[in-house]
């Protein structure tokens, strides 16, 4: 089971269509109504992090989550998810040089984890005024996705099953995004075994 923090975010649910038309079972809650206590009594499988309107500071229990389930439960970021991932960690969540509402862009990846298979480049869909700035990333994290700016648009933990995009898969105008949500649960699904 995928439990779905959302950030009050209008793209949850199409985030959850996704997951459900890949056949995985969702639960989704709001960020100010549940508790660690409450998601480790549901036994999710997997948690991910949605959108949202907000920085890291203001999205309710999502960097607490993150910080307690990290290494724990494989974790996954959408947009303010993967801006949360990335300041748990302790890089700096600023304002983008240009606003991305709507737009978008070609994504360069390193074709590893959930990039695996997807053309490189691919389009997706941007939806954001902050930005993780590159110059704070940690060493923790890797850079897996970027634009042709160079700013940071897909993070990796470099020991952890941690993850995070700062584009949207569940866009209509994000080309393979249902792979790349595949390919997270399946490099990281506690049922598949790898050799």
């Amino acid at each position: 089971m995928i439990l779905m923090i959302d950030n009050y975010d209008s793209f949850t649910f199409n985030l959850v269509q996704f997951l459900g038309e890949l056949g995985q079972e969702l639960v989704v809650k709001r960020n100010d109504e549940v508790t660690i206590s409450d998601i480790e009594n549901m036994k999710p499988d997997f948690l991910m992090i949605s959108p949202g309107p907000c920085s890291p500071n203001e999205a309710g229990i999502s960097m607490d989550a993150i910080k307690y389930f990290a290494g724990k439960l494989p974790i996954f970021g959408v947009c303010l998810g993967h801006q949360s991932i990335a300041q748990v960690f302790g890089g700096d969540v600023v304002r983008a040089e240009r606003l991305m509402h709507g737009k978008t862009s070609l994504m360069h990846h390193d074709g590893q984890t959930i990039f695996s298979d997807i053309p490189n480049p691919f389009t997706a869909t941007r939806y954001h005024s902050l930005i993780v700035k590159k110059e704070t990333l940690p060493n923790c994290l890797e850079i897996t996705s970027w634009t042709e700016e160079g700013e940071i648009m897909a993070l990796r933990h470099k020991t952890l099953p941690i993850e995070g995009v700062q584009f949207h898969p569940e866009s209509i105008m994000t080309s393979h995004g249902k792979e790349l949500l595949q390919n997270f649960i399946r490099k990281y699904s506690p049922s598949v075994t790898s050799c």
